[in-house]
């Protein structure tokens, strides 16, 4: 049996903790999110609203602008937050693993288990309940996260590969 005396790099030590932290972080604010009362979680989407249809005129797009609504920033605020999750998901997947594709279900999991308790916590916020639609929406950005992560990582290691062939002709 073959003993393994190596020791781990203190640069991998210190991504571990950066996309820890990271991921951690990110939870929060989706959970801090979801304990914002209904006044002013509508007044934080209004402010975006009123953001996204000024570049959207000032790209040239009124009609684009005035056809984004409250209901369409509000799921894909959902997406964004969910899509970050599932790509820090995966960073934190392959810094504790080189074995990403066999462990690929656990991120899953904490990403759906992540978007059931965020609506969880909705049903006990004054004014908000949770809904099965932002489950499955919240899920696909896990999901989306997962695979923009997962390409990510192909290309940076063939990156490596490339260089390290051309170094070695």
């Amino acid at each position: 049996m073959q003993e393994q005396n190596q020791r781990t790099s203190p640069w991998l030590i210190a991504w571990r903790v950066i996309f820890t932290f990271a991921l951690i972080g990110c939870i929060v604010f989706i959970f801090s999110n979801s304990l914002q009362i209904a006044d002013v979680s509508e007044g934080a989407s209004g402010r975006v609203l009123g953001i996204l249809q000024g570049i959207l005129r000032h790209l040239g797009l009124p009609g684009a602008a005035d056809r984004l609504t409250m209901h369409i920033v509000r799921k894909l605020a959902h997406f964004c937050e969910y899509l970050l999750e599932g790509f820090l998901l995966m960073l934190c997947l392959r810094v504790y693993t080189r074995h990403f594709f066999k462990h690929v279900s656990w991120p899953m999991l904490g990403g759906l288990l992540t978007a059931l308790t965020d609506e969880t916590i909705q049903l006990f916020v004054p004014g908000r309940s949770g809904q099965v639609t932002d489950i499955w929406i919240d899920f696909s950005g896990v999901m989306t996260g997962l695979l923009v992560g997962l390409i990510l990582l192909g290309l940076v290691r063939m990156c490596i590969i490339l260089y390290q062939h051309r170094n070695e002709v």
